[in-house]
């Protein structure tokens, strides 16, 4: 009677949870906001429902082009009572910061005239909002955030009115834009189109889905089309907003989304505003941000712990995914992330696909990441972060740039095609498994005094210089292009064991480094001057210049596959250790092994698509080799 009874009462209690969530739906084409959100009474806009949305609640948008910007004021309060946000299933949901303008006037060549009210875009005119923020480079002319859009594709803003008056440039027209007290003059260049017969949009607001305030957390966003924002610059001194973005919150889910033409960043899992933002344009200076977020409930319980997973996030000028300490805690993976500061109208120091600062206990698993100025950019901080089982190639400057860590930093299992793979000016990283088809450079010393943390925490242990050294490259294959010579000699001891070397590739001992500098000032040049280099050690390699690994990347519908040479023997010719927490030891700096982001034991038992790795003798680089020969692998 007793086990009924407690049925019973867990029966009626999941009732009254069930009746307290409520599915709210959003229709452009039938809706009304004065509706009551029903199925069979729609709102009209999405931004109604998140008025009305409380902890649990789902807000279900059907077909339909929604201009708005979203900015929930309540969230959920907990992983498993959030508001979800979602597009009807099998729906295409398209959220725009655009407005669309028509009534164009040709006035010569290809350039056409627009004179749009400036009520069209409310107290926030992207056209007369410079871009600006500590470490921006406007490269001698202004930047707006406004933005034209031919057909859904932007054209790029000129220098000078006459600039687009001139003959337009195929492939490359511009626009540009006069303001007054009254009207938003546009000047731009439609090639070979009437743009009365196209669809002519222009940004006009500033995000697409970011709340205002701070704290909204558990929030759900997936399976929209969002695009044309006119955000800012996003500097890690400074409040980062994106296309879409978490601001200073916990617990956000970013899924299945088709984000893209964001001014400046397209997702963000960034820091909030204050008065102290684009103030702090130095090293001292963030360490005051830094402070000010402990102070501002920067740990694990409050802020971070976001999953930004099978997005396409494209065309944006400064980042695909932002994060100045909003990251910590987070799983960033699946996501394909291109064309990131492709046009280089502007420049700075922080332009990436994910460009984070306090990487804290980060996953960055499985993402594709190729024609950036970037791909990842890990910048301070980054403590306990693992990327891992990432496709990047073509990308212009490098693939990956961890900049004044301390680590523990595991990176394993990447395919790295690009120019250049690595660029550290970091110390405390295992580098195990990778395929090298790129360069590794690295600074030598950066005087910097940079935070390392307790364990898996966001509390502050000490600051510290940045000598290079304290690496340790294992188990790795390098085919050509691939080059580690530049760790020959460093400050702190380097260690190489288990990789195989081939055609066109350049190992540590075979090569002659000299000194590089990052930040330095001369007292500590000086004092650097009398610390001696350390030989970097390799031991149980293969190096063989007539293997060709010949390796290239084929894409097959929306499959990315690697033709590469393999050769079975190198696990015959060589014995290999399974890499894990048990023979990595400590880093020197922060004094932490190398494990799990939640402190478990960690281990490299699975290549880059989930196959067993041979616990006895694993095989280099990302794939366990079954056979000799050409191997066609699908790796995203």
């Amino acid at each position: 009677m007793k086990k009924k009874l407690i049925f019973v009462v867990l029966v009626f209690c999941t009732a009254i949870i069930a009746k307290a969530q409520t599915e709210y739906y959003v229709s452009a084409t039938k809706g009304s906001d004065a509706n009551k959100g029903s199925k069979e009474k729609p709102f009209k806009t999405i931004s109604a429902a998140a008025k009305v949305a409380k902890a649990g609640d789902v807000i279900t948008v059907h077909a339909g082009t929604y201009r708005e910007s979203i900015q929930p004021e309540v969230g959920g309060i907990s992983d498993t009572k959030r508001i979800t946000y979602q597009a009807a299933k099998g729906e295409n949901v398209v959220i725009k910061g655009s407005e669309v303008v028509k009534k164009w006037t040709k006035i010569g060549n290809d350039t056409w005239k627009a004179i749009v009210p400036n009520t069209m875009f409310g107290s926030f005119n992207p056209f007369n909002d410079l871009i600006r923020g500590d470490w921006f480079l406007a490269n001698g002319r202004q930047h707006h955030t406004g933005c034209v859009y031919l057909n859904g594709k932007w054209l790029m803003e000129a220098a000078k009115k006459e600039d687009v008056t001139n003959v337009a440039i195929p492939n490359d027209p511009l626009w540009f834009a006069e303001v007054d007290a009254q009207n938003t003059t546009i000047y731009a260049q439609f090639i070979g189109v009437d743009p009365n017969k196209e669809l002519v949009e222009v940004n006009a607001r500033e995000t697409v889905f970011y709340p205002k305030k701070a704290f909204v957390n558990y929030i759900t966003v997936k399976g929209f089309t969002m695009c044309h924002a006119a955000t800012n610059w996003a500097p890690p001194t400074a409040e980062q907003k994106g296309l879409i973005g978490t601001h200073w919150s916990k617990g956000w889910i970013i899924e299945n989304n088709d984000i893209s033409y964001s001014k400046c960043s397209g997702v963000s899992l960034g820091k909030y505003g204050d008065e102290w933002d684009n103030k702090a344009e130095s090293a001292e200076g963030y360490v005051g941000t830094i402070n000010r977020a402990l102070a501002n409930m920067w740990n694990k319980e409050n802020i971070g712990g976001h999953i930004v997973r099978n997005n396409t996030i494209a065309f944006c000028e400064q980042t695909g995914i932002v994060g100045s300490m909003g990251c910590a805690f987070s799983m960033i993976s699946g996501n394909t992330i291109h064309d990131i500061h492709f046009k280089k109208l502007f420049s700075g120091y922080e332009m990436a696909g994910i460009k984070f600062h306090g990487a804290v206990d980060v996953q960055i698993i499985g993402n594709h990441i190729y024609r950036s100025d970037m791909g990842v950019w890990l910048d301070w901080m980054a403590q306990g972060i693992h990327v891992a089982n990432n496709l990047m190639h073509d990308n212009i400057a490098w693939d990956l740039f961890l900049e004044v860590n301390h680590g523990p930093m595991l990176v394993y299992n990447n395919v790295l095609l690009s120019k250049v793979s690595v660029f550290m000016n970091s110390r405390g990283a295992v580098f195990a498994h990778n395929l090298f088809g790129g360069k590794v450079n690295a600074i030598s010393y950066d005087s910097r005094l940079t935070p390392y943390h307790k364990p898996h925490s966001t509390d502050i242990v000490a600051l510290h210089d940045n000598p290079a050294g304290d690496i340790q490259f294992r188990n790795n294959l390098f085919i050509s292009g691939g080059e580690v010579s530049q760790y020959k000699k460093n400050i702190l001891p380097v260690f190489f064991d288990g990789n195989v070397y081939t055609k066109g590739s350049v190992m540590a001992v075979l090569g002659d480094k000299q000194r590089s500098f990052g930040e330095i000032n001369e007292q500590a040049k000086e004092k650097v001057k009398n610390v001696p280099d350390v030989d970097a050690v390799e031991k149980n390699f293969i190096s063989n210049e007539n293997f060709d690994a010949d390796a290239k990347l084929i894409t097959e519908g929306k499959s990315v596959y690697l033709e590469i040479k393999l050769d079975k023997n190198w696990l015959t010719d060589q014995k290999r250790t399974l890499v894990s927490t048990d023979n990595l030891g400590r880093t020197i700096v922060s004094k932490l092994p190398y494990e799990n982001t939640d402190g478990t034991k960690f281990v490299i038992d699975k290549d880059y698509n989930g196959a067993k790795r041979l616990e006895t003798n694993p095989s280099p680089g990302p794939f366990e080799i079954k056979t000799s020969g050409e191997q066609k692998m699908k790796v995203f």
